[in-house]
């Protein structure tokens, strides 16, 4: 799944049935796969003395001739509505630090509804193998269309009690403009996206390394994005054909289990059962702003099923989020982890206010969130741009 894109990496790489090697040119460019042979685009296949594939169930590695894997960099987005300027705002600085897009920074990016989004817009082929949009641009999506993706009308909130809040129209014409018809295997970097299958009740993972391999598992970058961000109340489920007719899957916003993705991506791009953690991970996870207010006791705790129909998502999405957090702070240090969120204290806290003044207050809280962790980001951009050292 973890592909190097470094600028020195030589090529395709494939596997053959026997043998075990590895393929590349240069010490720390070295890509290693799960299968026993690699081979490089024209077809040359080279051993190198000291150096050794490692098997990683969901993809390739980069290794040294010395056999130790270099840096693996994962980017993780959360979920939260219209509030994904805030993490696109982060990005854009960051793609302005180093000069590159965010698709070449990272080797994987995980998204959760808006944060899926960003990872299917910010690796959306142009048809020329690089990035069809910038940060900036997904963040200009948001501002532009913000009102065609949550259009408010009178009656809204007395019909939005029995029905979804939301026509799906304005979201995926805005998905099919941004996103596209483009494949999930033609992402130019590895796209981790979550989903949730409310009829077989398990969690739907949507990976472009897997749609690689599978024709039935490879749906249009749209469909993932509409999948991943059909919140409960907000949206109508996706529904998700399959191979057979009449086969299907019923998806919702993977938020309801992971709207921080982080450790989904940290376990996916593990060694393998029992080797969760590889000392070369990388790891920088994006918050789309903390709730700020309180549910007092007094006022929720006569609450029925109706009172606790949409507050309940956002303590469910708020606490799966900072708890993620807390288990990668435990498990990864602050070295090889970085967590950047922001309290909502400038824009509002709901999924859905696309007021033109709340989206500019959007801007300005993605801005604060910069400012206050410049040394934060800088390290960031470091890490990201530093040459692979074995």
């Amino acid at each position: 799944m973890l592909i190097d894109r470094s600028p020195a990496c030589k090529g395709s790489v494939g596997c053959a049935s026997a043998g075990a090697g590895v393929s590349g040119a240069a010490d720390g460019v070295i890509v290693a796969i799960s299968a026993p042979l690699c081979y490089v685009a024209d077809g040359t296949q080279s051993m190198l003395a000291g150096a050794r594939c490692v098997d990683y169930p969901c993809g390739v590695r980069r290794v040294s001739q010395r056999g130790r894997t270099t840096m693996t960099r994962i980017l993780s987005i959360d979920g939260g509505g219209i509030r994904g300027v805030i993490p696109g705002t982060v990005l854009a600085a960051i793609e302005q630090t180093t000069g590159r897009p965010i698709a070449e920074l990272f080797d994987v990016i995980a998204g959760t509804s808006t944060g899926g989004i960003l990872a299917c817009g910010l690796t959306a082929p142009d048809g020329q193998g690089k990035p069809r949009f910038s940060a900036s641009a997904l963040v200009d999506m948001y501002v532009n269309e913000g009102s065609r993706i949550f259009p408010h009308h009178a009656l809204q909130n007395i019909e939005a009690l029995v029905d979804e809040k939301y026509p799906v129209t304005g979201l995926e014409t805005v998905l099919h403009k941004y996103v596209g018809e483009s494949l999930l295997s033609e992402t130019v970097t590895e796209i981790f996206v979550t989903a949730y299958d409310v009829e077989r009740r398990k969690p739907k993972f949507f990976r472009s390394q897997d749609a690689k391999q599978d024709p039935t598992r490879n749906p249009p970058l749209w469909m993932v994005a509409r999948a991943t961000s059909a919140a409960p109340t907000y949206f109508e489920p996706f529904k998700l054909q399959g191979a057979s007719s009449g086969e299907y899957e019923a998806l919702v916003d993977g938020g309801v289990f992971a709207n921080n993705p982080a450790m989904c991506a940290y376990v996916d791009g593990s060694s393998g059962p029992g080797q969760v953690r590889p000392d070369d991970m990388f790891l920088v996870s994006l918050g789309t702003g903390s709730q700020n207010r309180p549910l007092l006791y007094d006022a929720i705790k006569d609450y029925g099923k109706l009172q606790w129909a949409q507050p309940i998502l956002d303590v469910v999405f708020d606490g799966i989020s900072s708890t993620t957090d807390y288990q990668l702070a435990q498990i990864m240090g602050k070295d090889d982890y970085f967590r950047l969120q922001t309290e909502l204290t400038i824009a509002s806290d709901t999924m859905d206010d696309v007021r033109p003044g709340n989206l500019g207050d959007l801007q300005r809280q993605g801005q604060k969130l910069i400012d206050d962790n410049a040394d934060a980001l800088a390290r960031i951009c470091h890490r990201l741009t530093s040459p692979a050292t074995p």
